[in-house]
């Protein structure tokens, strides 16, 4: 089973694979056809840090698990399985086991991690949920089990063959759900835009204003903007969260991102660099827990921050989604929490491809493996209403938000990334065409990873957008203080707080030196020769020739404060 992600490539699909970047993990990693797992062992993947330096000040950065983290989590996860081994019952065959049903996320997970070697031996992936029974759900908490092809068990052989029940520790139990996934094998053609009206227009650029739903591109490949959020470190950066595979494209040195577009490709304004992005991390980082008695087992977690430029006006940024409205806090996902408070949910998005749709939760954690034999798993699982796409190509990095039946702002739950509609699609109803399904990043979660805080109104972005200026002025001002040493004063004497150098009107930086290409070098070293600093004389020779840097080795020592101050001080950024 493959995931395709949804950002769109202005000069190719983003669902065509490259075969030029073997660091480019989403194009290499879950991309690959799901097989059954062959008798001899998998090459391991062999797990690294990516330290990518680029242009830009702010490098992205990768989480990937190094070989010790995984080495170490492989004796744990052995021992966790080990233990839960201790209070399983012998396996029941042709009734229901008599222990209690499974009422939580947390307890399918564990279920499907226990019985995950016969589970992946007879399907494409699994998924926790509820049984759904002719395109609707149940209230039976199940294991979702997605087959190529469904049929009677009267046509299928007894080994192949899945129980009807699954049992866990503690005798907690739930259904098997067989649900046939139609695999397209290579890629189909993938939907392109087909939605037209003023609320898509709108967020590929009509609008005076952008937020959630709105375009924004990289050098060649164009997704939705997620969500306003504001850094937790450093100055508190505001910016805008969105899919790595949207943002990253480690073909160019560096990461930059434009409204609409790019200037090489149309009309558009520079937004800011990728600081901070994911794409994968291992299981119990992100769920707390063991998903899978596979020690190579990683979660889908595709998430990039792009601080806003210095220059970049954050007077038209809104909070405020086109078509929604204002939205209420993160809604996090507790794995203890009851099935039912995520499972069958109803929830709406806004993109920049198909604008605003309507959709349902149908499952959690879906898990699938590659062809080498790693494991996968992804958040949500989410069908479009009345078999509608939820949605398109460029719809990628869009909120996901959960609606309230009693008028509540919605609640932002994930952001989308990726679904199957160029590769195969849910048989959901006998007789009735298959479903498209899209799958989501748990926005709680990759929020908390990329150190993010999530800005829900307009007074909270006026608010954060202050304590950002107040922040960068304290941290200039602090930089200045340190960089800058105090003028000498006899040893004798006290120095006066409010002592300033004299510093000659005619003398500034702007016309003793002016750097050109052939002098940086020497600019670079003049601090260090203007320790010994320079006599009248001497000043009037640098004044007309600024290559004589001899001279002003050879001058007196009675005005430090003249060499150590050229011109007016100019604050420097402070790099965090």
């Amino acid at each position: 089973m493959t995931l395709g992600g949804y950002g769109q490539r202005f000069i190719q699909p983003a669902s065509s694979e490259s075969e030029d970047s073997a660091l480019d993990l989403e194009r290499n990693h879950h991309c690959n056809h799901m097989s059954l797992p062959s008798s001899s062992s998998p090459s391991p993947l062999h797990p690294f840090t990516l330290n990518i330096q680029h242009a830009e000040s702010n490098a992205p950065y990768f989480s990937w698990p190094t070989l010790t983290r995984l080495n170490d989590a492989v004796q744990d996860r052995a021992n966790y399985f080990g233990n839960l081994q201790k209070g399983v019952l012998p396996e029941i065959v042709g009734r229901l086991p008599s222990g209690q049903q499974a009422t939580t996320l947390l307890e399918l997970m564990t279920i499907r991690a226990f019985h995950s070697k016969i589970l992946r031996r007879f399907s494409l992936g699994t998924a926790v949920g509820f049984r759904i029974t002719r395109g609707v759900l149940t209230n039976t908490p199940a294991i979702l089990v997605f087959v190529a092809r469904k049929v009677h068990r009267q046509w299928l052989n007894p080994m192949q063959c899945l129980p009807s029940a699954l049992e866990g520790p503690g005798g907690v139990w739930c259904d098997v759900d067989v649900v046939e996934f139609q695999y397209y094998g290579a890629p189909a053609a993938t939907p392109k835009e087909q939605v037209y009206n003023e609320l898509v227009d709108g967020l590929r650029g009509s609008d005076p204003c952008i937020g959630s739903g709105s375009q924004v591109a990289s050098q060649e490949t164009y997704g939705t903007l997620g969500a306003i959020v504001k850094s937790k470190t450093g100055n508190h950066q505001i910016g805008f969260l969105t899919n790595r595979h949207v943002a990253v494209d480690l073909d160019y040195p560096s990461q930059k991102m434009f409204h609409p577009l790019p200037p090489s490709l149309g009309p558009g304004v520079y937004l800011g660099a990728v600081e901070r992005a994911t794409s994968f991390i291992t299981d119990d980082q992100w769920y707390g827990i063991f998903a899978g008695t596979n020690p190579e087992t990683f979660v889908r977690a595709d998430g990039a921050f792009i601080p806003f430029a210095e220059d970049f006006d954050t007077s038209n940024v809104t909070t405020v989604i086109k078509g929604i409205g204002e939205i209420g806090n993160v809604q996090a996902i507790d794995l203890q929490s009851p099935i039912d408070s995520l499972i069958g949910k109803q929830v709406v998005k806004v993109g920049r491809s198909s604008g605003y749709t309507t959709g349902t939760v149908m499952a959690y954690a879906l898990e699938y493996n590659d062809e080498k034999g790693i494991c996968f798993l992804t958040d949500f699982l989410v069908i479009g209403e009345n078999q509608q796409t939820f949605d398109l190509e460029g719809d990628s990095g869009s909120l996901i938000l959960l609606t309230s039946p009693n008028g509540q702002k919605p609640r932002p739950v994930g952001i989308i990334w990726g679904g199957t509609a160029n590769r195969g699609r849910l048989k959901l109803i006998a007789g009735q065409e298959p479903e498209n399904w899209t799958s989501g990043v748990d926005l709680g979660r990759l929020l908390d990873l990329l150190e993010l805080d999530l800005i829900t109104s307009n007074h909270e972005l006026e608010a954060a957008a202050r304590e950002q200026r107040n922040t960068s002025v304290t941290a200039l001002d602090s930089t200045v203080s340190q960089s800058s040493p105090p003028d000498p004063v006899p040893s004798g004497d006290r120095q006066d707080e409010n002592f300033e150098p004299f510093i000659p009107p005619e003398f500034h930086i702007e016309e003793a030196i002016r750097p050109t290409p052939e002098l940086e070098e020497h600019l670079f070293l003049a601090p260090l020769l203007f320790n010994e600093s320079t006599s009248s004389g001497s000043k009037e020779q640098v004044k007309h020739k600024v290559d004589d840097l001899v001279a002003l080795k050879n001058s007196s020592d009675d005005e430090d404060s003249v060499s150590l101050h050229l011109g007016e001080p100019k604050l420097k950024k402070p790099k965090f």
